[in-house]
């Protein structure tokens, strides 16, 4: 597909951003303090009232096109490092929407024994749009569930969409997110310019980075802008550069489909199995089970669990292996009339119970990321990739007319998507970097990290097994320390291993 006009047309920062209009910004020094004011729910102002870490700060432009203009503030939370610092290690966890902070406390919690928090101070942050980051994308209307209304971005793909409700869509974002300049600014080349000017404020002649999923996009757009000034950067669970959003969606949905197919021969090995025993009956029989909530949801928890609700708990449970039986116990209570399992599924995905959401507008900020990110989709375009959705992931359809309703929920957003793809393309100056991918990732299938470490000239780790991301786990030794070896030391296998989880 082709990019929109004048996306790919993305000048590299001036490299003399130090000076200048921006002199203020780059030279400023951070104010560390506890990090409860940082909340943005009473969930997260208990866990960050608790944690051993500090928060603080960054002032940033509105706009880097305009730097005299507005300053706005992102949210930044350090946790110290266990032994002696030799810096800071910035951490995105994903997403887009994803909270950095919140990410950032779970990076110390689950790196406990490894060399990689003993050495570095971990560094979170709130990209543009996110959690405690001023202004924070808020495109709810007021009588808005903890999941949003149809228009926002559902794994399910089954939204029914009117040229009005696009229209809407805009006119509640831009009024609950600080205005339009804020939503045109909310894109990835604008957060990795924020990074840059967190990197001064730490005090790092250079960044030594760590991006997990979506983190993966930002590093490799900071690498674009800023290749002189990387340090070291782990890139975990690749997103491919080159792909166009429609290829990119189809490779994660064939991915989902994988993964679905791995989970059901797993749950085959066992008598009781809903999904039965025939490897080509299994798609089918889950359409047998799920399908008919879109008419008739049954009970969950205090609420009723749907057709949308109950595919998006299978598809976040296939992230991780360790979520399986998860599903297989959903798709059983759903055949005996309760969807408690699967909608716990979606809750956990999602950070929380309802009412108590951790991160509470991940989702409106992936919406507002991806509009500014994202090639925009015509009617056409999106009738395309829904109708294509289904034959590289049957177990997604719901039946019915796929056709009905597809429309690109940014189609009239105010300003052209600013990332360009492919993007990262050509870079020079780029020390050595490191991209790790799992062979049976389902969202970010292997071969995006293959093409990312191409477009990079990264070394490439490739880990044998099932699951999305593990750098940040802490459970696999092999990983742990060719990561920690490269981070600390700047030294890679001479020959690189495969690992296996």
């Amino acid at each position: 597909m082709a990019c929109t006009p004048g996306e790919e047309e993305n000048p590299a920062p001036d490299e003399s951003t130090a000076s200048g209009a921006l002199e203020r910004y780059y030279t400023q020094k951070l104010e560390w303090k506890g990090c409860t004011d940082f909340a943005t729910s009473p969930r997260e102002a208990e866990i960050l009232g608790k944690a051993p870490a500090e928060c603080a700060w960054l002032s940033v432009p509105l706009d880097y096109d305009n730097p005299q203009g507005t300053a706005t503030t992102v949210a930044v939370l350090r946790f110290a490092a266990r032994g002696e610092s030799q810096g800071s290690l910035l951490f995105n966890p994903g997403g887009p929407g994803g909270s950095g902070m919140l990410g950032g406390l779970g990076v110390a919690a689950q790196l406990t024994k490894s060399r990689i928090t003993e050495r570095f101070d971990v560094v979170g942050f709130d990209p543009r749009g996110v959690g405690a980051t001023k202004p924070a994308a808020d495109c709810y209307t007021e009588g808005g569930t903890s999941r949003g209304d149809q228009v926002f971005p559902l794994m399910t793909m089954t939204a029914s969409l009117t040229e009005e409700d696009t229209r809407a869509v805009l006119d509640r974002c831009a009024k609950g997110s600080g205005g339009v300049e804020a939503l045109t600014q909310m894109g990835s080349r604008t957060t990795a310019r924020d990074m840059d000017v967190l990197r001064a404020a730490l005090g790092e002649e250079k960044l030594t980075f760590l991006g997990q999923s979506y983190g993966t996009r930002l590093g490799a757009v900071y690498a674009e802008q800023f290749p002189q000034r990387v340090r070291a950067m782990v890139l975990d669970g690749a997103i491919d550069p080159k792909l166009g959003t429609i290829e990119r969606r189809l490779s994660a949905y064939g991915g989902f489909q994988r993964a679905f197919e791995a989970m059901a021969a797993a749950c085959a090995q066992k008598a009781d199995c809903p999904l039965g025993t025939d490897p080509k009956a299994w798609t089918s029989t889950f359409q047998t089970i799920v399908q008919p909530l879109r008419e008739r949801p049954v009970p969950a928890l205090d609420q009723e669990l749907d057709f949308d609700e109950a595919l998006g708990g299978v598809m976040a449970g296939l992230y991780s292996p360790d979520k399986w039986p998860a599903i297989v116990s959903g798709l059983t209570e759903v055949r005996q009339g309760r969807g408690d399992t699967l909608l716990k599924l979606t809750f956990d995905f999602e950070g929380g119970e309802p009412d108590s959401v951790i991160n509470g507008n991940a989702i409106e900020a992936m919406f507002a990321i991806n509009c500014m990110d994202e090639q925009r989709l015509t009617p056409q375009d999106a009738t395309r990739l829904r109708v294509k959705t289904y034959e590289v992931a049957p177990f997604m359809n719901p039946g019915g007319d796929p056709a009905a309703g597809a429309r690109d929920g940014c189609e009239f957003w105010p300003a052209v998507p600013t990332l360009g793809i492919p993007y990262a393309q050509n870079v020079k100056g780029l020390p050595d970097t490191l991209v790790i991918s799992i062979t049976g990732d389902a969202t970010t299938p292997h071969t995006g990290a293959i093409s990312l470490a191409d477009t990079l000239g990264s070394a490439l780790l490739t880990v044998e097994g099932e699951g999305h991301t593990i750098v940040s786990s802490g459970k696999n030794e092999c990983v742990d320390t060719i990561a920690a070896d490269y981070l600390i030391d700047l030294k890679l296998p001479a020959t690189m291993p495969t690992c296996s989880i």
